[in-house]
């Protein structure tokens, strides 16, 4: 089994020779399996049927599967340029995923003619690249959101709500919002975790537990619903999640869910904050309202362990991800930087303008 860079818990994906390794998270706590990827057809699966999520990680599985599309000689622009849209179709909402194949397409352009024989090589590297930048800029920010929590909430051990997973499991394996728990369990500031269950598809209950028993945080996992009634008794110090896309004024996508997370947090005047790389900001788009929300099938939330939960005459509306206004939030900690107080489009801008 291949392991992340704590070595407390398996990577989420990784080459191996001239192939990707893909963590079936599916299958996670049960079984630790993985599913070997030889094509870009066989990582684009991966991500629709979500063996493998994480804005961060999709984004680095794409590199890979553009790699994988020239595994067996090089591809005339076109060629290249459906592998791009492909893989584009897979997932609507992580910007990760466009961001990433936009770079595979400058590199495509530059390669030259010389190295067209070693083209496989090329993107290979360019997709190691990718995963090793990830974890890089995930502790570094992991680093930054503890210390402004630290902070933020005077030193003192606290009480911390977080949704969906976030972690390495959703990277290519440190984690962004987990990140930033994790560097504050290593200051010893992490009195607990709450962890929402996250419906449909439990990826808290079944991918963030399965990180916080591996790191032996304090947790509990909680029904979506339960968080509202916990911040009313005092017991959330701050809800910490990650983001699929944010837009240019900070407004930001996650998993569905969040934004009701971010109004009652700030009703109880608890902290909200969001944790993300760059590369999950989308610059093109103004505000949230342009956000492409993803509508999944209706059988992922009627069904449940293969068994049909609501009466058959009944249908369903699965919607992947909601949008918090940047009003909502109070920070968002990325690689170069914590924005907090007020964020607008002049601060944004200084992060990626930042030298």
């Amino acid at each position: 089994m291949q392991h992340s860079d704590s070595g407390k818990f398996p990577f989420p994906a990784y080459w191996k020779d001239r192939d990707y390794l893909v963590l079936d998270q599916i299958e996670l706590p049960q079984i630790v399996d993985y599913i070997k990827c030889s094509s870009c057809e066989d990582v684009a699966e991966t991500i629709r049927n979500m063996n493998l999520r994480g804005a961060p990680l999709i984004g680095a599985a794409a590199s890979a599967a553009v790699a994988l599309a020239f595994k067996d000689g090089f591809l005339d622009k076109d060629s290249f340029l459906r592998v791009v849209q492909l893989l584009l179709e897979t997932r609507p909402t992580a910007v990760n995923l466009k961001n990433v194949l936009d770079e595979t397409v400058e590199l495509y352009k530059r390669l030259p003619t010389e190295e067209r024989s070693n083209v496989f090589n090329v993107f290979r590297d360019f997709s190691q690249e990718v995963h090793r930048r990830d974890i890089k800029r995930n502790k570094k920010m992991g680093k930054l959101g503890a210390d402004h929590i630290a902070d933020l909430l005077s030193g003192r051990k606290i009480n911390v709500l977080t949704h969906c997973n976030a972690g390495a499991l959703a990277t290519c394996g440190y984690g962004t919002a987990l990140g930033v728990i994790r560097a504050l369990n290593d200051q010893g500031l992490i009195e607990h975790v709450w962890v929402d269950e996250t419906r449909p598809y439990l990826q808290g209950a079944r991918l963030t537990a399965f990180e916080m028993c591996r790191e032996n945080i304090p947790h509990k996992v909680i029904t979506d619903s339960t968080a509202a009634w916990l911040m009313n008794r005092g017991l959330v110090d701050v809800v910490i999640t990650g983001a699929d896309r944010v837009s240019a004024n900070g407004d930001m996508a996650n998993k569905i869910g969040t934004y009701s997370l971010a109004v009652n947090a700030r009703y109880h005047k608890i902290p909200f904050i969001g944790v993300m790389p760059l590369e999950t900001f989308d610059l093109s788009i103004k505000t949230g309202d342009q956000i492409v929300i993803e509508e999944r099938s209706d059988s992922e939330l009627l069904n449940f362990n293969g068994k049909r939960i609501a009466p058959d005459g009944s249908s369903g509306l699965h919607l992947g991800f909601d949008v918090v206004p940047v009003e909502l939030v109070s920070a968002i900690v990325t690689e170069k930087g914590v924005l907090s107080e007020v964020i607008d489009k002049c601060s944004v801008d200084g992060l990626f303008n930042e030298k």
